[in-house]
């Protein structure tokens, strides 16, 4: 058995998120999961829908591992990346730092992870390992329902293989701390800033508040779009909620983000993004509900309500994001 020494689980709710704060522990860096999410510049929105899709899609963050790129880059982080089509090299690329002390960050199918129990693919799953043996890999991955994990190295291996939408060929990856590494709260107003402007200028109207008005336009035909209401609409609720979020569809991770880091700058810009997205945050949550609601009640009523809290929130967030895009990002004030 090999085993990486000093691996806590926490209590933590996003992969990725969960995967960045266990790597970068080991290195010396102690960073709550709102910092992380928040110096990754990790919030956004898309709403996606396609003819392929049997039912649309709204996510608020980044795509997979993006967050991991942006925070490595804030904090000068050494961020080194391996990917590969070989089996046999993936394996490698994975044992050798962990034989040598280190965990890795991997992305994975996590519908092929034995403790998953999901029928649903997400490729775009990341999580940290730290040890393996003959027979199973040592995990850690979300709380509660996961924390320090393990998952037969079969199963492991098909989850890395996998193929689809927002899947990597193997990819791992390990992080280390060079000397000239900034403080991290050195760079909260520059990473505020980076993510205000991607919100404010999305490249097509599916992403940040001019998705989240595309999404209020949309929600209010959800009932005519599916033959299984009550499948379907609890579903997004459950994405948008439960899945990974940290609740409120990311927002509560970025108000909390923004709430500590009001501790550290004196910002009236800051706080007033903090307000507005303790504001949004609520106004997704009831969102989630009423979508939740109309699955199971099949009343349109719901969906029209939180049709009308979707307006409310793209005014929101618009608002808060444009109040944060003018922090001095070298000063943060």
């Amino acid at each position: 058995m090999t085993r990486v020494q000093g691996i806590e689980a926490r209590d933590t709710r996003h992969c990725e998120t969960t995967a960045l704060g266990v790597l970068l522990r080991h290195r010396g860096i102690e960073l709550s999961e709102p910092m992380l999410f928040g110096l990754g510049a990790g919030l956004s929105f898309v709403y996606w829908d396609s003819k392929s899709m049997g039912f649309p899609f709204l996510g608020g963050r980044v795509k997979p591992f993006e967050l991991t790129r942006n925070l490595a880059a804030t904090l000068n982080l050494d961020l080194r990346v391996k990917e590969t089509a070989s089996p046999r090299r993936a394996w490698e690329n994975v044992a050798a730092p962990i034989d040598a002390g280190h965990p890795v960050g991997l992305q994975l199918d996590s519908h092929y992870l034995d403790y998953f129990g999901s029928d649903v693919h997400f490729g775009g799953h990341i999580v940290a390992m730290y040890g393996y043996d003959d027979h199973v890999a040592y995990l850690v991955d979300t709380a509660p329902d996961h924390g320090a994990v393990t998952s037969r190295l079969e199963s492991l291996a098909r989850a890395r293989a996998a193929r689809g939408p927002m899947t990597a060929r193997h990819r791992s990856f390990t992080l280390d701390v060079p000397p000239d590494t900034p403080s991290p709260r050195a760079r909260i107003a520059s990473a505020i800033v980076a993510c205000a402007e991607a919100f404010l200028n999305p490249p097509i109207a599916n992403l940040g508040h001019r998705g989240i008005g595309k999404a209020a336009a949309s929600v209010r035909t959800w009932l005519d779009r599916t033959e299984a209401p009550h499948l379907d609409l609890p579903g997004t609720a459950f994405l948008m909620e439960r899945a990974g979020t940290g609740g409120a569809l990311f927002r509560n991770l970025y108000r909390d983000f923004l709430a500590e880091s009001t501790e550290t700058l004196n910002s009236r810009r800051l706080r007033t993004g903090h307000t507005l997205y303790a504001e949004a945050a609520t106004l997704w949550t009831a969102v989630a509900e009423l979508i939740e609601r109309a699955g199971a009640s099949a009343d349109a009523r719901c969906l029209e309500r939180a049709g009308d809290l979707l307006v409310d929130l793209a005014r929101i967030e618009h608002e808060a994001m444009r109040a944060l895009s003018g922090l001095d990002a070298t000063t943060g004030t």
